[in-house]
């Protein structure tokens, strides 16, 4: 199957912000993934040790006696991200295997998952510690106008603009 073109990014935007306003007349909620991950974490925690997860503050919020860990819109959310971008992919002709690297090839293949892994990682820590992922400051607070949310977003746009230069190279 040759693959077709991409959508037309305006009119994935209207897409979804039509998403996010299901979400918020649904359910009561914008979008985000960030909660997703804490939790399927903190289930993962309770699988090994449920006695680690009663005894921690933090995780006993989101699971413990009489509350399991993945009752959570969220968990569906992702899910369902995760089945419409591989039926997207798949309706798209663009459903394969393989890694998307950079011409130079600079960086290994063993490098490059290290250092996704490694970065995944602390944008998991700077999400919970700022509230939210990037995807739910900019859609779901910056559809509330919440003042933090914009000036974030802004820092993120801004600091991708002055990284790109240092790393176009390895793309071109």
């Amino acid at each position: 199957m040759n693959p077709r073109p991409h959508w037309n990014p305006y009119l994935a935007g209207i897409a979804l912000g039509l998403v996010l306003l299901a979400s918020f007349l649904l359910l009561g909620f914008g979008l985000g993934s960030t909660g997703a991950t804490n939790r399927l974490g903190i289930a993962a925690v309770q699988l090994v040790s449920p006695e680690a997860v009663e005894a921690n503050a933090y995780f006993s919020q989101y699971a413990g006696h009489g509350k399991n860990v993945l009752d959570d819109f969220m968990i569906f959310e992702v899910l369902g991200v995760f089945l419409g971008g591989a039926l997207g992919a798949y309706s798209g002709g663009r459903l394969r295997l393989g890694v998307t690297m950079g011409r130079s090839r600079a960086i290994s293949l063993a490098t490059r998952f290290t250092l996704a892994f490694s970065g995944g990682i602390i944008l998991g820590f700077a999400a919970r510690i700022a509230r939210g992922c990037t995807s739910g400051q900019a859609l779901t607070g910056g559809a509330l106008l919440s003042v933090g949310s914009w000036i974030t977003m802004m820092a993120l746009f801004a600091g991708g603009y002055l990284m790109a230069p240092l790393v176009r190279k390895e793309w071109r």
